[in-house]
């Protein structure tokens, strides 16, 4: 089982103390991740993650507040609901954005004209995204109908940051090409 005496207070700046802790402490980390989340890749996340901040930041464990178990299972637990919380959130926020593109009405106190004139926009607007790669209009319906920031969309789609912001700066161009609309200047910094 474990080579750490449980009253043992473990250097966890020494690989091979880290190594003991991390083989003592994965199992109850993974499950309690797991009965958070409920899928066993996301867990193996948090580990992951639990750890890495433990690798990281070692003198944030403080022994005379408890246990390591019990310390790496609160954080795992935290860590979990984080991500839980923030897969319900853009899970809403997807389905609004694909029930509002679908089924947008026009208000009842515009003009006829306007409105015919906003569905052909509309219906513009959804072809050229249409035919984005699938990331790239992703990227660009998280970025400016849901209002996330590069790093969120990069969680959101488990890509990398520098990939999302790609995405979307590739997926605004083709979308400014295909109305014709001029990339904008950038001035020498």
């Amino acid at each position: 089982m474990s080579s750490l005496p449980p009253t043992a207070t473990p250097d966890l700046r020494d690989p091979t103390a880290f190594t003991a802790a991390f083989d003592a402490h994965a199992g109850v980390v993974h499950a309690s991740a797991l009965a958070v989340l409920g899928d066993p890749v996301r867990a193996q996340d948090v580990v992951q993650d639990v750890f890495l901040r433990l690798w990281r930041r070692p003198e944030a464990f403080d022994p005379a507040r408890g246990s390591l178990g019990g310390y790496l299972r609160v954080m795992a637990r935290s860590r979990a609901v984080d991500l839980w919380r923030e897969s319900r959130a853009a899970g809403r926020m997807t389905e609004r954005l694909k029930v509002d593109a679908r089924h947008v009405e026009p208000r009842a106190d515009e003009r006829p004209a306007v409105a015919a004139e906003r569905a052909v926009e509309r219906a513009g607007v959804q072809a050229a995204l249409r035919e984005l790669p699938r990331g790239q209009r992703e990227a660009v319906v998280l970025a400016y109908w849901g209002g996330l920031p590069a790093d969120r969309i990069a969680r959101h789609e488990r890509i990398p940051l520098g990939t999302a912001k790609s995405r979307v700066r590739l997926g605004l161009g083709k979308l400014r090409r295909a109305y014709g609309v001029p990339a904008p200047q950038t001035t020498p910094g």
